[in-house]
């Protein structure tokens, strides 16, 4: 049966090629195709940063929580209830009894355990399974401790609001310990998680096979599997679409979106999120050192019209560094840098840049990207008419991570971005802070340092009052935005297509592709 199951894979490869313009190909009932944007870099959810990695892994592994339908909000998984200390240092989870890893291992507290001190303590026999990039989010954990089979308790160093919400990020997943110590560092080529699917076989640039959980806690998938095909061209991956070689496209290109829509066979899904589409600035070396040269780059680029021409309505302008998806923290009060090319020559010349020749790092796509070969080149007409000089490097998503995470110093002035988030505290915490630079671990690719930013983000994190919480991120919000050391670009709504065929299919603020409950007879 797994032969056949197999074979109608390898089968399905070919269709596309063969039936292209001819007939429209027809996938495997029961089985989804999802046209991905990238080849995964890993499927150790410890180890990634991409949302294009997130949609694979939240259907292998579960954590202690996850976020509700539809919301940000988070609900019991693999715990089924916890209580805080009324200090907010201590998080005591009861956990899922009976719950088993896909290789058959129990799911406990002592699993649990080894998941946070596989990433926090560099003592661990397992640590250098790593990178763990994202393991600020527990950087608060002073211990974890075990209180039988199934509770768990940590003990924080001091109260951390975002705790709970990280625990939902694909971070906070729990992967197999013994699988871990079978595989060492090759775990991420064979994850072993509690999820909805379990894994059958990744080949590189082809596709990741995942398969139904028939013991699955939560109610076995209908789904008999998924494959994930990564279809880095944007172009490619509508052709498949229209051909019939995938059932799902993420990350539409907007020019494609209406083709979509007018067509009975497809469904549009769109959904709006915590996302912000950016340029981080060097401000380090070369002339974004000068803030009025960082302004004079907001100024300078149209940004409404990249949201309405390039983008065809699919985002809105950015205002700063927090999207207006977290209302409750926003900063309604500051307005998107208007497009005012006068001001931006006028600024350049102030800071001595005027005529500036610059290098900008742009992707061929990847995570929330936004067309992004399209919008560098619109971003660097508008530069020219200022008067900079833009060349471009444009490289493949894991490629251009690897050039850009570590740091733009003595590399280039400037680079796309695109965060997608699950709380405020997120992505300024960790590419906005001093102590977030490359060489410490973090995403400040740009090494933007402002100390009262600093302390604003270490006391909102601390802080147990929501409101409280909000005005210490709107006045963060305020003084980045005037310290500009990145260009604001784009708050973007995801978007999807799929075929008619695919049922029960949803779009979640998260960004992340949940298929427990996709049906495709």
């Amino acid at each position: 049966m797994k032969s056949r199951f197999f074979n109608s894979l390898r089968l399905l490869a070919l269709l596309p090629l063969l039936f292209a313009g001819i007939v429209m190909a027809q996938t495997p009932p029961n089985v989804l195709i999802v046209g991905q944007i990238a080849e995964p870099k890993s499927l150790d959810p410890q180890t990634v940063t991409a949302v294009n990695d997130f949609r694979i892994l939240m259907n292998l592994y579960d954590g202690l929580v996850r976020y509700t339908d539809g919301a940000l909000e988070v609900e019991p998984a693999l715990a089924e209830s916890w209580t805080i200390s009324e200090d907010g240092k201590q998080y005591t989870f009861e956990l899922r009894r009976d719950v088993k890893f896909h290789d058959g291992t129990p799911f406990n507290a002592e699993a649990v355990s080894f998941n946070f001190e596989r990433m926090l303590d560099e003592e661990h026999p397992f640590h250098d399974t790593g990178p763990f990039p994202l393991a600020f989010f527990f950087s608060s954990i002073d211990r974890v401790e075990t209180d039988g089979d199934y509770r768990v308790v940590f003990h924080l160093k001091e109260p951390y609001a975002p705790f709970l919400s990280n625990l939902a990020y694909p971070t906070g997943l729990i992967v197999s310990p013994a699988a871990v110590e079978k595989d060492g560092k090759e775990f991420g080529r064979r994850p072993v998680g509690t999820g909805a699917f379990r894994f059958e076989e990744w080949e590189s640039n082809s596709r990741v096979v995942v398969t139904r959980n028939p013991d699955y806690w939560d109610g076995a998938p209908a789904l008999e599997a998924v494959v994930f095909r990564p279809i880095t061209d944007a172009n490619t991956r509508v052709a498949e679409m229209l051909s019939g070689g995938i059932d799902v496209m993420v990350e539409v290109p907007p020019d494609n979106l209406a083709t979509f829509a007018k067509d009975a066979m497809y469904e549009v899904h769109e959904q709006s999120g915590p996302h912000l589409w950016f340029l981080i600035l060097n401000t380090k070396e070369g002339i974004f050192t000068d803030k009025r040269a960082r302004q004079a780059v907001n100024y300078a680029i149209d940004k409404q019209a990249l949201t309405e021409n390039v983008l065809q309505g699919t985002a809105e302008v950015a205002a700063g560094p927090t999207p207006p998806a977290f209302a409750w923290a926003y900063n309604d009060q500051l307005e998107p840098y208007p497009h005012d090319p006068e001001k931006a020559r006028a600024l350049l010349k102030e800071a001595g840049a005027e005529g500036a020749k610059l290098t900008f790092y742009v992707t061929e796509g990847g995570s929330g990207m936004l067309d992004p070969v399209s919008m560098a080149a619109a971003i660097q007409a508008d530069l020219a008419k200022v008067g900079l000089d833009v060349e471009i490097e444009t490289y493949e998503w894991n490629t251009f991570l690897g050039k850009v995470n570590p740091g733009l110093e003595g590399k280039a002035d400037m680079a796309e971005m695109a965060w997608m988030t699950n709380d405020p505290d997120t992505l300024p915490y960790l590419a906005l802070r001093t102590d977030a630079s490359p060489d410490k671990g973090g995403f400040n690719s740009g090494y933007y340092s402002n100390p009262e930013v600093d302390r604003l983000l270490e006391e909102a994190r601390r802080s147990t009052d929501k409101a409280e919480r909000a005005r210490l991120y709107r006045e963060m919000q305020a003084i980045v935005r005037d310290d500009a050391p990145w260009a604001f670009v784009a708050n973007w709504k995801q978007n999807a297509v799929t075929t008619k065929r695919v049922r029960d299919f949803k779009l979640q603020p998260s960004f992340f592709l949940m298929l427990h409950k996709v049906s495709k007879p």
